[in-house]
C-alpha cells in the first residue's frame, strides 16, 4: 500500500514538472513572438537568466491559477454567470501580470492587452498538457473530472454493484434527424451504440415516441420528470382566472407548473431518490440541482443553486479559458454562417442579428460545457439518477432549420459530449446505464408571417373587424436558451416580454407556440363556446378555418361539447374524430386523442389554432419567427426518440411506441426499479406508475413544498 502511495506521489510530481516545463517553454516562445512581452532587461540578459525568469513566471502563474483563481470566482459568484465568463480573460491576464511582478529580477514586462493573450495561451497549453498526461492514469483522470463539478456527497459511497441511471436529453432532436445523422456518420458514438457498422454488436435500442399536442419542452419535460402534462396546452397560454400569461420558460411559471404537477400526482418526481437535475426547466424532485429554471426566481446569492453549477465549472481557470475562447469562436461562426445564408438568399430564412449570436454561443458552448461537467461530477460522485438537458441543437435549428448545415455541426459536438460521458462511466464508482432521449422534434417550414405578410394576431383582428397594423410585427421566439441566458445574467424574469398581465379589455389575446396558436378573450371569465364566439364575432371562425395557412381549429360547443373546424364548413364533433378525422387525417396517429385530451384542460384557450401541415414534406407554418419549429401537431416535431441500453427492458411491449410524456415517465420509473437489482419486483405496464409512487415514499413530502426551501436546498451544488 505504501509503495502504491509513493508511486502515486511520484507520478503527480512528474506530471506537475512536465506541465511546468511546457509552460516555461510556451512563455519563452511568446516572449520571442510578441513585441509587448519581454522577459529580459533592455540591455539584454543571458539565456540562462531569461530561462530562469520564464520558469519562475510560469510557476508563479500556475500557482496563482490553482490557488487564487477559485477564490476570485467564489467572490464573484454574485456576478451574473455570463458576465463572469466574459471576465475570464481580464482575470487571467491580471494573474499573469501579478506573477511577472513577483519575479525576483523585476525585469519581466507585458502590456495589459498582451498579458491577456499570453495568459490565455498558457492556460490552454497547461490544460492540454495536463489532460494528455492524465489520460493514461485512471486516478488522475478521475480526480480531474471530479474537480470539474466540485461534487461533495452528503452520503456514504454507493453500492458498487448497483447501477445508476443517467438520462441525457438532446433538446429538439427528432427520431428521423438522429437516424439520418447516424447514417451519415455525424454521430459516431451513437452509431457505435446502435452497431451500424458490420461486425459490431449493439448495446442500445432506438425507439420513437409520440408527444402530446403541445410538442415543446415545457410539457414534455414536466411529464417526463413529474409524471403530469395535465393543463399545459401550449408553450404559452392565457389563464383567465388569474389574468396572467403562463410561459413555460419563465421561472415563475415553471415553478407554478411544477407545484401543480406535484399536487396532482402526489409524488416528488423522478429524481426524488438521490437524484441530480442539470440544465432543466424543472427539478424532478432532485436533491442536487444546478441551472434549473424553476428555482431561478429565488433570491440571488452564494447559495442560489440554479447558478452554482457555473461556479463549479469556472473555478478551474483552464475550463474558463477554453469555454471563453470557444464562445468567441461560436459568435464569429454564427456571424459568418448567417451572412453566407443572407448573401445566398436562402429560403426560408429568419433574422439572426441582434443578440442572437451570443444566445447561440451560450447555448452551444457555455450551457453545454457546464451541464456536461456537472453530469460527469454526478457520475463520479455515484449519484443514483441524473437527468440533464442540452439545448444546443434546439436553439440552432430554430434559426437554421432542423436539417441545416449549422444544426448538423451541433449534432457532431453533442456526440462528442456523449462520448465524454461514456468515458467517465468507466471511472465511476458504480456502473451506469446511459439513456439518451429527446423531448420533441422540429418541423421545417416558412413562417406564417413570411408567407402571408401578416401574423396570426393580425388575422384574428381582421376576423373580429378590428383595425390591423399596416406592418406585421414579429412574434417573439420562445426558445429555451433565451430563458437560460436571462437566468445566467441574474435577470430570470423578462420585463413584460410576453404581456405578462394583459389588460382585461375586449381585444383578443393571441399567443403563439411554434405552429400552435391560442386565442382568448380576457373579458369573458369562462371558456367561450363556438356559439358565443359566432354571436360576438360572426366572421372570426370562418376567417380562420378557411385560411390556407390554417390546418384546423378546436373550439368548445354547447351542442357537441367540442368541435374541430376545418375549411369549407367542416365541423366534426370530438366524439366522431376516430371514425371521421376530417382535417386531422394528415397529422398522423394519435392526433385525435391529443386534441380530445387538450380539450379537457381547464385553461385551454377559447380557440386553439393549428397551422397547415404538408404530409408530403413534413412542413408546417410557424406562428413564431422560426424556420424549425415545434409546439403543435404536424411532421417530425411530434416524434422524438428514446435511446436505451439493451440491459434495460424495452420501452413498450409488442413494439408499440410510448404515447405522451407521461408514458415516458412511467418507462423511466420502471428502469429505475430495474437498476435497483433483482430483489425489486418489476411492475406490469399498468402498474408502473403505482409502483413508482410507492418507491418514492418518504421523498414526496419535501418536494410537495416546491417553492419553499427544502432541507439542504441552500447548499451549493
Amino acid at each position: 500500500m505504501r509503495d502504491v502511495r509513493w508511486r502515486r506521489v511520484a507520478s503527480q510530481i512528474g506530471r506537475s514538472a512536465t506541465v511546468w516545463a511546457v509552460s516555461t517553454l510556451t512563455m519563452l516562445v511568446l516572449a520571442g513572438l510578441l513585441p509587448d512581452f519581454r522577459l529580459q532587461s533592455a540591455d539584454g540578459d543571458s539565456a540562462t537568466h531569461i530561462a530562469i525568469t520564464a520558469a519562475f513566471g510560469a510557476g508563479a502563474f500556475g500557482l496563482l491559477s490553482a490557488v487564487v483563481w477559485p477564490l476570485l470566482v467564489r467572490l464573484l459568484l454574485l456576478v451574473p454567470a455570463l458576465v463572469l465568463g466574459l471576465l475570464v480573460f481580464f482575470l487571467n491576464g491580471s494573474l499573469l501580470l501579478l506573477a511577472l511582478w513577483l519575479s525576483p529580477s523585476g525585469r519581466p514586462e507585458a502590456a495589459p492587452e498582451t498579458a491577456v493573450v499570453v495568459a490565455a495561451v498558457m492556460s490552454a497549453v497547461a490544460s492540454a498538457t495536463g489532460a494528455a498526461l492524465a489520460v493514461r492514469d485512471d486516478d488522475a483522470y478521475r480526480r480531474r473530472l471530479l474537480r470539474l463539478a466540485d461534487r461533495r456527497r452528503r452520503a456514504g459511497p454507493p453500492c458498487a454493484d448497483t447501477p445508476g441511471l443517467v438520462c441525457v436529453q438532446l433538446d429538439g432532436v427528432g427520431h428521423d434527424v438522429l437516424t439520418d445523422a447516424v447514417r451519415r456518420g455525424l454521430m459516431p458514438t451513437v452509431a457505435g451504440w446502435l452497431a451500424t457498422a458490420d461486425g459490431m454488436r449493439p448495446t442500445h435500442r432506438l425507439t420513437p415516441w409520440r408527444t402530446d399536442w403541445s410538442s415543446q419542452t415545457g410539457a414534455s419535460q414536466l411529464g417526463i420528470l413529474h409524471g403530469s402534462t395535465f393543463d399545459v396546452p401550449a408553450f404559452r397560454w392565457y389563464e383567465k382566472d388569474r389574468g396572467e400569461v403562463m410561459v413555460c420558460n419563465r421561472p415563475t411559471s415553471a415553478a407554478e407548473l411544477q407545484r401543480r404537477a406535484v399536487r396532482r400526482t402526489g409524488d416528488g418526481g423522478l429524481l426524488a431518490l438521490d437524484g441530480a437535475s442539470r440544465g432543466n426547466l424543472f427539478s424532478g424532485g432532485a436533491g442536487e440541482q444546478a441551472l434549473v429554471l424553476s428555482i431561478a426566481i429565488r433570491r440571488r446569492g452564494r447559495e442560489n443553486r440554479s447558478r452554482a453549477g457555473y461556479f463549479a465549472y469556472f473555478s478551474d481557470p483552464a475550463n474558463a479559458v477554453r469555454t471563453a475562447l470557444s464562445f468567441v469562436a461560436e459568435v464569429v461562426r454564427e456571424i459568418v454562417q448567417s451572412s453566407r445564408a443572407r448573401l445566398r438568399k436562402q429560403r426560408p430564412r429568419v433574422g439572426r442579428g441582434g443578440l442572437y449570436p451570443f444566445v447561440r454561443a451560450f447555448a452551444t458552448v457555455v450551457e453545454r460545457d457546464v451541464v456536461v461537467a456537472a453530469v460527469l461530477g454526478d457520475m463520479l460522485a455515484g449519484r443514483t439518477a441524473v437527468y440533464a438537458d442540452l439545448v444546443a441543437y434546439d436553439e440552432v435549428a430554430h434559426h437554421s432549420g432542423p436539417r441545416g448545415r449549422d444544426a448538423e455541426k451541433v449534432l457532431q459536438r453533442l456526440d462528442r459530449s456523449l462520448a465524454l460521458i461514456e468515458k467517465a462511466a468507466e471511472h465511476a464508482p458504480r456502473p451506469y446505464r446511459v439513456v439518451v432521449l429527446s423531448d420533441h422534434g422540429q418541423s421545417p417550414g416558412e413562417t406564417f408571417r413570411s408567407r402571408y405578410g401578416l401574423t396570426l394576431g393580425d388575422l384574428v383582428r381582421a376576423g373580429c373587424g378590428l383595425p390591423v397594423p399596416r406592418r406585421a410585427e414579429r412574434t417573439r421566439s420562445g426558445a429555451e436558451a433565451r430563458a437560460a441566458v436571462r437566468a445566467a445574467l441574474g435577470r430570470p424574469e423578462e420585463a413584460d416580454g410576453d404581456g405578462h398581465r394583459p389588460a382585461r379589455g375586449t381585444d383578443p389575446v393571441v399567443l403563439a407556440s411554434g405552429n400552435l396558436g391560442l386565442v382568448s378573450f380576457p373579458d369573458v371569465p369562462h371558456r367561450m363556446t363556438r356559439e358565443e364566439i359566432d354571436a360576438r364575432h360572426p366572421g372570426l371562425l370562418t376567417t380562420l378555418a378557411n385560411h390556407p395557412g390554417i390546418g384546423f381549429l378546436l373550439v368548445a360547443s354547447e351542442e357537441h361539447d367540442g368541435l374541430v373546424l376545418g375549411p369549407y364548413g367542416t365541423e366534426i364533433p370530438l366524439a366522431r374524430l376516430d371514425a371521421e378525422p376530417g382535417p386531422l387525417a394528415g397529422f398522423g396517429p394519435g392526433a385525435a386523442d391529443a386534441v380530445r385530451r387538450t380539450h379537457s384542460f381547464p385553461h385551454t384557450a377559447d380557440i386553439m389554432v393549428n397551422s397547415f401541415h404538408d404530409p408530403a414534406d413534413g412542413e408546417v407554418l410557424a406562428f413564431e419567427e422560426q424556420i424549425g419549429s415545434h409546439g403543435g401537431l404536424g411532421g417530425a416535431q411530434s416524434r422524438p426518440f428514446l435511446l436505451s441500453p439493451l440491459t434495460l427492458s424495452a420501452p413498450a411491449a409488442d413494439g408499440e411506441e410510448p404515447a405522451g410524456a407521461e408514458d415516458v415517465h412511467r418507462v423511466l420509473r420502471r428502469w429505475l426499479l430495474e437498476v435497483d437489482g433483482p430483489q425489486v419486483p418489476l411492475p406490469t405496464r399498468a402498474g408502473d406508475e403505482r409502483a413508482g409512487d410507492e418507491r418514492a415514499g418518504d421523498e414526496r413530502t419535501g418536494e410537495e413544498r416546491t417553492g419553499e426551501e427544502r432541507p439542504g436546498e441552500e447548499r451549493a451544488a
